[in-house]
């Protein structure tokens, strides 16, 4: 205790104190039922935590702002702190140490324990010291594309609550469209994929097109399959506008807390005026109403609906509960050009993702923050710093045969995915 700055004990008190609260309160959900939880009570004085899946402009912080309004609950903007975690031991091939040897040597290092014991014991002290400075009991990750590290989240937190919220992917790529300008058409066309994936491959920046496609095809089926895991809460968006004191009344009585506690109202944003992420266009709305759910009819032109069926799947919209909406494209023009098409736009992203080092790495250039483009995504594609050891630069030169591997395989697989489109378009009722 001596090494122990006197400075730190208030701060340590309080963390440890908050932490001995939680000792008796709920850290897993055993359950979801409507309105009904089955808390486990867990002697160790872990954090309660509780992850908000869904994809970007899927309406998560206007979820999330909702939940905070009860007061054991905080829902802070997007920490990214799994995603961080994940990558533990990554670093710029531009670090003066060597990217190699940080990366290896970590690696080995944690090999010897148990990994998922030394990340949850990180994201504890993080979300922990959170709650104890906010005075609250259960913190809430909304977190933007924790779908690509379900995998590491469950073997972190496999017990941890989760609400999936989805929403209609045609209104998904509406919103792309009006707050972000994502021109859905062209950015879903292979040759423009292609050139955004080489341009990763490269390490060149490029614009946040990739990672917001990326969402659509690999992350909402990759979020479709959590609705069957015992510790998840599917909410649809729709049902939230239109009764948002019926679900967030289940939600927070499915924690565990008083629903009765709850008052709904779009004030109090502060928080997010403070903040680099999270919705912006939510400190515009002055009171929760359903107008931005028919709002994509008028947005998307029918060959933006093409492009976002060709993306997503027929199939997988049906699944997820759109068959209505997709009918609506089709009256509008929109073709169902069979499982094939979605199945050659999920390869190519799937194999270049693993191509590049999956989320232990490029990561097809995901940007920092929500919005694409910030300041703080263009501040990391700047150029190295000049005078850089050369024992730097003998893995880039055995990068750069890789790249070129890369680079071949991703216009293969490009290649493949326009046959399959103009063999749907040459008969578009021809099963498939």
């Amino acid at each position: 205790m001596a090494l122990l700055c006197s400075g730190h004990l208030p701060v340590l008190a309080s963390v440890l104190g908050t932490l001995n609260r939680m000792t008796s309160f709920t850290l897993s959900v055993e359950r979801w039922d409507i309105g009904v939880s089955i808390i486990r009570h867990d002697p160790r004085p872990f954090p309660a935590v509780c992850f908000l899946l869904g994809l970007p402009r899927s309406g998560r912080t206007l979820l999330a702002h909702l939940l905070q309004r009860h007061p054991d609950i905080l829902a802070p903007p997007e920490p990214w702190l799994l995603l961080a975690l994940e990558a533990l031991g990554t670093v710029d091939h531009r670090h003066p140490a060597g990217q190699p040897v940080i990366r290896t040597a970590t690696s080995e290092f944690l090999d010897r324990i148990e990994r998922p014991a030394v990340y949850r014991a990180i994201a504890d002290a993080a979300y922990a010291r959170y709650l104890a400075t906010a005075g609250k009991r259960l913190f809430i990750d909304k977190t933007p594309r924790y779908w690509m590290v379900l995998e590491f989240l469950e073997s972190v937190y496999p017990s941890a609550p989760r609400i999936l919220l989805m929403r209609n992917p045609y209104a998904i790529a509406a919103s792309l469209k009006s707050t972000w300008g994502i021109p859905i058409q062209s950015a879903s066309c292979p040759s423009a994929i292609g050139s955004c994936l080489a341009d990763i491959a490269r390490g060149q920046p490029t614009p946040a097109i990739a990672s917001t496609i990326a969402d659509l095809v690999l992350g909402l089926p990759a979020l479709a399959a959590q609705r069957g895991h015992p510790y998840t809460r599917p909410v649809q968006y729709e049902l939230l506008v239109t009764r948002p004191d019926e679900v967030i009344g289940r939600l927070i009585a499915g924690l565990g807390y008083d629903r009765a506690l709850t008052a709904l109202a779009m004030e109090q944003m502060d928080y997010l005026r403070s903040s680099n992420f999270g919705d912006r266009k939510i400190l515009e709305r002055k009171a929760i109403d359903d107008r931005s759910v028919d709002a994509w009819k008028t947005v998307l032109s029918p060959e933006e609906m093409q492009a976002v069926t060709d993306l997503v799947g027929a199939e997988l919209l049906i699944e997820i509960g759109y068959e209505k909406e997709l009918g609506y494209a089709q009256k509008a023009g929109v073709v169902d050009r069979g499982r094939g098409v979605a199945e050659h736009y999920r390869r190519l992203f799937q194999t270049s993702w693993d191509l590049l080092g999956g989320t232990r790495g490029t990561s097809f250039g995901i940007s920092i923050g929500s919005e694409p483009n910030t300041a703080i995504e263009q501040a990391g594609a700047k150029s190295s710093t000049p005078g850089m050891s050369s024992g730097v630069t003998e893995p880039q030169h055995i990068a750069q045969s890789s790249i070129d591997d890369t680079l071949r395989q991703v216009n293969s697989m490009v290649a493949e995915l326009e046959r399959a489109l103009e063999v749907s378009k040459s008969d578009p009722n021809e099963p498939r």
